[in-house]
């Protein structure tokens, strides 16, 4: 078990004037209408300092951004392709768990015309032209391009299995570096927090993400997500000593970017509850429509918990 907190570590370099620069490339080529917040430049710099920092960057190549929902973590993967094709990497795989958020993603990578579309009209890197392009596999990369490969994990774990011609194999990412991205990541630890047998571990997603890793000796994997289980004794031991940045819900709200929260309690059954809250949420979609606010009511059961949300259609910031 490793006593090593990264974003600590980080947090001790800025005392010692050891703190990276955000590289201007990063803002200037991403989408001038989602300004940087504080905590999302905060973010940058210190994947900036653990990637130039050789005593921060030893023993980890693969870092967690763990970041409240609606934070901008999409954002910030933008930025980070940007920073990683400065250095030298052109190749990337964003993988999640559902594949209606990978259709949802590629529009935010690839489409110039959506509302949520993350980089700048025209990417400048180096003084030329990057363009930004989709590939099924590397075979077809542009060693020119920001070249993403999109896919659920499930679709990873299955190729990596049984490899077919027009799709990621195990073997291209052993032939130059890649740069794995994972949203909602707490998806990967299901050994983990199972403790599993090491002959189980071998069929799970969590050891196709990690044999992926080590394909070659500089791939990288980001991670991303708001639900990181660090109670859980495993899950402490393996997180905590790659967190490279560290936003909580608390954090968000008390700088005043999550809107105030307001519980109701309800001692009727769970169903019942969902009917209310359905009921209720229609109500709201109604006198929204009535004032002519573009807001969509949503209803989450979590755990036995029934949850309204508004999110304003067409938000900015990548979330």
């Amino acid at each position: 078990m490793s006593d090593r907190e990264l974003y600590k570590e980080i947090d001790t370099a800025k005392k010692y004037n050891a703190y990276k620069e955000l590289p201007d490339y990063i803002p200037e080529n991403l989408n001038p209408r989602m300004e940087l917040r504080e905590y999302q430049k905060a973010a940058f710099r210190n994947f900036v300092t653990y990637f130039e920092t050789e005593s921060l960057r030893s023993g980890t190549d693969r870092v967690l951004f763990h970041m409240a929902t609606g934070s901008g973590k999409t954002l910030i993967m933008a930025g980070l392709m940007l920073y990683l094709y400065s250095q030298g990497y052109r190749d990337f795989v964003f993988f999640v768990n559902l594949s209606n958020i990978v259709r949802k993603t590629k529009d935010n990578f690839l489409n110039p015309q959506s509302s949520k579309y993350l980089f700048r009209e025209k990417i400048v890197l180096g003084g030329r032209s990057v363009p930004v392009r989709e590939v099924a596999s590397f075979a077809e990369r542009d060693p020119e391009a920001i070249n993403i490969c999109f896919t659920t994990i499930q679709a990873l774990h299955r190729g990596m299995e049984d490899p077919r011609e027009d799709a990621l194999t195990f073997d291209e990412l052993e032939k130059r570096p890649v740069v794995l991205l994972s949203d909602e990541a707490h998806h990967l630890s299901a050994a983990t927090k199972a403790d599993k047998k090491e002959q189980e571990a071998e069929k799970t997603w969590e050891y196709t993400v990690s044999r992926l890793l080590n394909a070659h000796e500089d791939n990288l994997l980001l991670e991303f997500t708001a639900t990181c289980d660090l109670r859980h004794p495993a899950l402490k031991a393996a997180y905590e000593p790659r967190i490279v940045f560290d936003y909580p819900l608390s954090r968000f709200r008390e700088d005043g970017y999550s809107k105030e929260i307001k519980t109701l309690r309800s001692d009727l059954p769970v169903m019942d509850k969902a009917l209310q809250a359905l009921m209720l949420s229609q109500y709201r979609l109604k006198l929204f429509e009535e004032h002519l606010l573009a807001i969509k009511p949503v209803v989450a059961i979590v755990d036995g918990k029934v949850i309204l949300l508004g999110k304003a259609r067409g938000s900015k910031n990548g979330e």
